[in-house]
């Protein structure tokens, strides 16, 4: 049978730099104890430091030889060698880092300057060039000689690597690391770097704040504190003064909610660093951007007009941490940065409060909607907060669990900021309720596995964090410390630690969220199973608070008009998961249950999130929002009697969906019943008719 694959829908350019930006600081966060270790070394011991050491420091002469220090070396050698690893890990597990590391020591050599920008990119590219000639011989290699392959493969690699640093990379990033320091300091002499906070401030809103950060000011910052002993660059998006302004004036102008939480999220921002805890209190006024902008660009004029700076990243951006790595000459300067900063910031926000008008900060979709229409981005999470999303959202939200939720993990960009504090707040919240076995983490969507049970992430992250961790119920939340979705994971946990309970309701728990439901196997099979009417009710607009043995009784005589023997096929032709979708949702085409809209939404589903549920078994469906294009209940089964990948996945048996209510609930009942045993699984891939699958189905069900 022909296929025709329909366009699917694209991710935002929002997105695309954002994990770009997330990928560049995903090298320098997990370092970043190093650049505090490095910053307090040289504030402490350099010749201008506090305790000047020479042998620490690494100036004056000791026995007639120049002392080194630890300064030089750390700079030179560690960081630059620690982010090449990183990056290469991140790439290609431990040999992507080790060949990383090797062929950014030629970068080092090479330039003869710290080798930062060099090292984000020879580590990237020895782990994915690492990679790439693995694949060459895998599979083909004689038991008993891979560990000679592996380690010769990557160490002849590793050395040419590091002659193509020397010889090619290093002149480059040189060329460029002097250029971006001269573009800074051209900045700085003709007092225009107070301009940048246009550009920063809104990209910290937009969850680029780690991006910009870590990934681009951190490594040209540490060049500047090397050669000038402390850099400006450290503090122009770390200030916490602009936000700190922006939580003032909600105090004293704001009204519910939003005016109640505003001292602790002062507290929480200005001494804990945590930034992005003011960011919803931006974008429920977006106007608000100006008072940051306002703020930010008065903490960095007088950063300039003092001539003050850091030794080192602060991170987080603790006013504690910025007065930690403040240069011995700067404090006057850095702490007029921090409160002109802040002035500058309420000023402009209380003007904007008082006058323009606002309803109520506790609007929760009129905050959504202006978020949207700020960031440009309409997304399935947050059209569940708006007045078009939440009837559907209301009926929609249906995941399913393999068993007790026993592992929570809190994710953000960099996995150090707003998802500690969210997972302090939820992890006493369980605790509270009496659970303390269930694990509550935290940690930057990068490093997201697809181990756990729930997933939680701001709503403007959750698209990024579902292709990772396609196994988990998701929730999105818009306020890190007192989110009403916090109670109702707290329920989940009850609900699911009770005996008997399975199935778990939240509103990012589509269908394709099967928490646990990833292996094949008799225990998974029943999850996956399970999901299988979970997955059809998220279609129907009364139906999907029903869980499938709900349906209606209908015995099996109902089965024909939902699963027809047209609509059965034992030989799919697809070898893709989308050319698969596309035949499921051709034969749902051809019995007239859905029009052309249905199969594009189907794809948009699968891109947001897995519809892939255990035991050889997908179910793609459409979106919440797609029911307008569904006609009538049907469903449609094909087998792949070679397997095609899902997302890394085997599926043999893909189930198309649409329903309309419960009227399809009760085949998929018996679906989820044939999937829950590996012998009724046998079975159906040993079957020879498409009578013997009605009949299969039929019988489970009678």
């Amino acid at each position: 049978m022909a296929t025709e694959t329909v366009a699917k829908p694209r991710t935002s350019a929002r997105v695309h730099v954002q994990k770009f930006g997330t990928f560049l600081s995903g090298m320098i966060m997990p370092n970043i104890g190093a650049f505090i270790a490095w910053g307090l070394i040289t504030a402490l011991f350099i010749e201008k430091g506090w305790f000047p050491v020479p042998q620490l420091g690494g100036f004056g002469e000791t026995d007639g030889v120049a002392n080194t220090g630890l300064v030089g070396p750390m700079i030179t050698y560690l960081l630059p060698l620690l982010i090449a690893y990183t990056g290469g890990r991140m790439v290609y597990d431990v040999r992507g880092g080790v060949v990383g590391a090797i062929g950014t020591m030629g970068v080092i050599v090479g330039a003869g300057i710290p080798m930062f920008i060099g090292a984000m990119i020879m580590g990237p590219l020895g782990g994915w060039t690492m990679k790439k000639i693995d694949s060459i011989w895998d599979g083909k290699i004689r038991p008993g000689f891979e560990m000679l392959v592996n380690n010769f493969s990557a160490g002849i690699w590793g050395a040419l690597l590091a002659m193509l640093g020397f010889f090619g990379i290093a002149p480059v990033v040189t060329a460029f690391s002097e250029g971006a320091g001269r573009v800074v300091q051209f900045l700085v002499d003709n007092g225009l770097l107070p301009l940048t906070s246009i550009f920063i401030e809104p990209a910290k809103v937009l969850f680029l704040n780690n991006a910009i950060n870590h990934g681009v000011l951190t490594p040209l910052g540490v060049q500047q504190s090397l050669e000038q002993g402390k850099s400006i660059l450290f503090l122009l998006e770390a200030n916490p003064g602009p936000g700190l302004g922006i939580l003032l004036a909600y105090m004293f102008f704001g009204r519910g909610a939003a005016k109640a939480s505003a001292p602790g999220a002062a507290i929480i921002h200005f001494l804990g660093g945590i930034h992005e805890i003011y960011f919803p209190y931006v974008l429920m006024r977006p106007l608000l951007i100006l008072a940051a902008i306002a703020g930010g660009m008065t903490g960095i004029a007088t950063l300039a007009i003092t001539g003050s700076g850091l030794v080192a990243p602060a991170a987080p951006g603790s006013i504690f941490a910025v007065l930690a790595q403040t240069s011995r000459d700067s404090y006057i300067g850095v702490i007029l940065a921090v409160l002109l900063a802040t002035a500058a910031s309420f000023l402009v926000a209380s003007v904007i409060m008082k006058t323009t008008k606002h309803s109520d900060e506790v609007d929760l979709n009129d905050a959504t909607s202006r978020m949207e229409q700020m960031k440009g981005k309409k997304s399935s999470v947050a059209s569940t907060l708006t007045g078009a999303g939440a009837g559907a959202a209301a009926g929609g939200g249906v995941g399913v669990l393999a068993g007790p939720v026993r592992n929570i993990v809190f994710a953000c960009d960099a996995g150090m900021g707003s998802s500690a504090m969210g997972a302090s707040v939820l992890r006493n919240k369980i605790k509270a309720a009496g659970f303390p076995d269930v694990k509550v983490t935290n940690a930057a969507i990068a490093n997201l596995r697809d181990d756990y049970d729930v997933v939680i992430t701001h709503q403007d992250l959750t698209e990024r964090a579902k292709p990772a961790t396609s196994s988990a119920v998701h929730y999105s939340v818009d306020n890190f410390m007192s989110s009403p979705r916090y109670d109702e994971i707290v329920e989940l946990v009850r609900e699911s630690n009770s005996e008997g309970a399975v199935t778990a309701e939240g509103p990012d728990a589509g269908a394709g969220s099967p928490g646990g439901a990833s292996a094949s196997g008799p225990a998974t099979a029943a999850a996956a199973g399970a999901g299988a009417g979970a997955a059809a009710a998220s279609h129907g607009a009364h139906a999907a608070d029903a869980p499938a043995d709900a349906a209606p009784a209908a015995g099996t005589a109902g089965a024909p008009e939902i699963l027809a023997r047209e609509s059965v096929v034992l030989d799919g032709s697809a070898t893709t998961r989308d050319a698969a979708i596309d035949e499921a949702g051709r034969l749902l085409l051809a019995r007239g249950a859905v029009d052309e809209g249905y199969i594009a939404a189907m794809h948009e589903r699968e891109e947001s999130v897995s519809t892939y549920m255990g035991s050889f078994l997908a179910i793609p469906h459409g979106t919440n929002a797609a029911k307008d294009h569904i006609r009538k209940s049907a469903v449609s089964v094909i087998r792949y009697p070679q397997g095609i990948d899902w997302n890394g996945k085997q599926v043999k048996f893909v189930v198309g969906v649409a329903g309309v209510n419960n009227e399809h609930l009760h085949i998929l009942s018996s679906i989820a019943k044939v999937f829950t045993s590996k012998e009724q699984v046998a079975r159906l891939e040993a079957a020879t008719s498409v009578d013997e699958v009605l009949e299969l189905f039929g019988k489970v069900n009678a």
